[in-house]
């Protein structure tokens, strides 16, 4: 935080700086950046829970998100959900025990006529059914760098 003035304004591109590091934000950073700015801890942690940008769970090599909006849900995103959750062996929201996925849920990813939808790492998936499932989480775990629809 050297160099950066000590604000209020400063404070969401200080949690930025942050993620960068650490790829998330943990609570002493969090502890730090208010005594740093002299403002309430509640006052942090409501902007990093406010921006969707910011995480305070760490994040797995591979994000997985699913989309859960209206579109996605009427055509099978919940089962398309629980296969990934019973496949990664994570909870939604949550790491899996190597490290390496984080799933988490969305609201709308933009693509309805695509749906059910996955975003792997950038990519989408669409259409998914649990048959798609079980071809990305063979991708994922073979390590593949190229994950594809």
């Amino acid at each position: 935080m050297r160099g950066r003035p000590r604000t209020p304004p400063s404070l969401v591109p200080l949690l930025q700086e942050i993620q960068r590091r650490f790829g998330y934000l943990p609570p002493e950073a969090l502890e730090e950046v208010a005594r740093h700015l002299g403002v309430p801890l509640s006052r942090v942690y409501g902007v990093a829970t406010f921006y969707s940008q910011f995480s305070l769970r760490p994040k797995g090599a591979h994000a997985v998100r699913v989309c859960l909006g209206t579109a996605c849900h009427v055509r099978g995103a919940p089962r398309v959900l629980d296969e990934l959750v019973r496949r990664l062996e994570v909870g939604e929201g949550g790491l899996s025990r190597d490290g390496t996925v984080s799933l988490e849920t969305v609201r709308c990813l933009g693509a309805c006529a695509l749906g059910p939808v996955v975003v792997v790492d950038g990519t989408y998936w669409g259409r998914m059914d649990p048959a798609k499932v079980e071809s990305l989480v063979r991708h994922l775990r073979e390590g593949s760098e190229d994950v594809q629809a």
